[in-house]
């Protein structure tokens, strides 16, 4: 049996599809040089998912804006805020409205990708399309 050390402060990052823990620590941020503890459990067996991954943070606080960014590769994924080694505040992650300022257009030809301008993207069913070149993709595809 696999055991995680308990965090004091932090955040765990629950039913991940399997796969994709790596693209949400580099979402929240979380590289090698992260000062504080940081568990990635991949192909954890679940009755949900069948398989899920989970992330465990020592130390950092996600925002719900932030976290929603979690949804463009893993939708329906649960963030649980600790606080004295307690869920202090639980949510499910969903598909932001629009996204600014992160998220990168996969068209090579978009402005965004040439010249610094502020990537901006509004989410048309379960899809986003660039302000700029107006391609439209999935949630995957800007992550």
């Amino acid at each position: 049996m696999l055991k995680v050390d308990m965090i004091e402060k932090g955040t765990v990052v629950d039913h991940i599809k399997a796969g994709k823990g790596g693209k949400v620590l580099t979402i929240l941020g979380v590289g090698e040089d992260y000062p504080g503890r940081v568990a990635l459990v991949m192909n954890v067996p679940s009755k949900r998912l069948g398989k899920k991954d989970i992330v465990k943070i020592e130390g950092k606080s996600v925002s719900e804006d932030v976290a929603n960014m979690i949804a463009l590769v893993s939708p329906g994924a649960s963030i649980n805020l600790i606080e004295n080694s307690a869920v202090s505040k639980k949510y499910v992650v969903s598909l932001p409205e629009k996204l600014k300022g992160m998220g990168t257009c996969p068209n090579p030809n978009c402005i965004t990708n040439k010249e610094i301008s502020e990537k901006q993207f509004s989410k048309e069913g379960e899809r986003y399309r660039c302000r700029y070149c107006e391609r439209l993709m999935g949630a995957n595809e800007l992550v």
